[in-house]
């Protein structure tokens, strides 16, 4: 029962660190003169996934690099079948009216890259420079659209988030160690509790990562895009899952293979990844077909994370 609490208390600290975090350092950054463009793209994308780069660092650092690895597969699975499926139910995404083709291609590229990865496995400090090296190629990329999507239309200012005119530098620095501090303690409680609870179980850290911590580090997705669905901004809720998908592969696995080495699981090679590559190939009507994810395909994408899960498990 104690692990259990643990697995709460890091889940919430994770949560509400990664938060203040982005706050503080999105806001100090502004303050101090740093475009809103590159605090956009780096600031706000990285300070999102803090959480699951803190618990694949530490999960590397406590010798169980199987949960990194199946956290990172796992949550880009949730991000498509969950994390669009769940609030579709409720309100449905027209997704028909967003322009998302070229980040979905850079999506399947950073996927698919990835997978080859995987498969040349056991992961290196190696294969980590080459994928950070994808992300700074499609960052470079994503810097020069917005640059000339904002001198083509300079009154369209796009809202930040975190940011707050009115947020003081004493708030700013009480954030930025709320984040400090928070991030790298709820990463060892999440770490130490999902270490015992699959011990306890008889299950490999690997499948804790692919379920449990999977949909704990995928909360904040899921928040955000019910909260663009009901606001029926479609493209924020749809770019959201693209742009944290490849943070996942290019970004929190590039970083944690500097800290050490992580084998790829032979069940992860013959099932977890392919159905993440699946779940991705889902979005192609979405992207490419102009079809709205309504109330039904709701159902149907949550109904196949749900039969994902128990196949897991079983």
């Amino acid at each position: 029962m104690l692990d259990w609490i643990y697995v709460a208390l890091g889940l919430v600290l994770l949560l509400l660190a990664g938060d203040t975090l982005v706050r503080g350092a999105v806001n100090m950054s502004l303050r101090v003169g740093i475009p809103a463009l590159i605090v956009s793209l780096t600031i706000v994308a990285f300070g999102t996934s803090a959480p699951e780069l803190l618990i694949s660092i530490q999960s590397i650092y406590e010798g169980v690099p199987g949960l990194a690895l199946g956290n990172v597969v796992g949550s880009n699975t949730a991000n498509v079948l969950l994390v669009l499926g769940v609030p579709a139910m409720f309100a449905a995404m027209h997704t028909s009216d967003c322009d998302t083709k070229k980040s979905y291609v850079q999506m399947l590229v950073a996927t698919i890259l990835f997978m080859v990865i995987c498969f040349l496995g056991p992961i290196t400090w190696h294969d980590g420079l080459i994928l950070l090296a994808a992300l700074a190629g499609m960052l470079t990329w994503a810097a020069f659209e917005a640059k000339k999507h904002r001198e083509a239309e300079p009154d369209d200012e796009e809202e930040i988030e975190g940011a707050d005119p009115n947020l003081g530098w004493g708030k700013i620095l009480f954030f930025l160690l709320l984040g400090i501090i928070g991030l790298p303690l709820g990463a060892d409680l999440l770490v130490n509790g999902s270490t015992n609870i699959a011990r306890g179980f008889g299950v490999s850290e690997t499948v804790i990562g692919l379920t449990l911590v999977a949909v704990g580090t995928s909360l904040p997705e899921l928040a955000t895009t019910m909260s663009a669905a009901i606001r029926r901004q479609a493209d924020v809720a749809l770019g959201n899952v693209i742009g944290s998908n490849m943070f996942n592969l290019l970004g929190i696995m590039g970083v944690a293979s500097l800290f050490g080495t992580i084998p790829v699981d032979d069940e992860i090679l013959s099932f977890d990844i392919w159905i993440m590559l699946g779940a991705s190939l889902l979005l192609i009507p979405f992207v490419f077909l102009k079809m709205d994810i309504s109330r039904i395909w709701g159902v149907i994408l949550s109904g196949l994370y749900a039969t994902y899960i128990l196949l897991v498990l079983v």
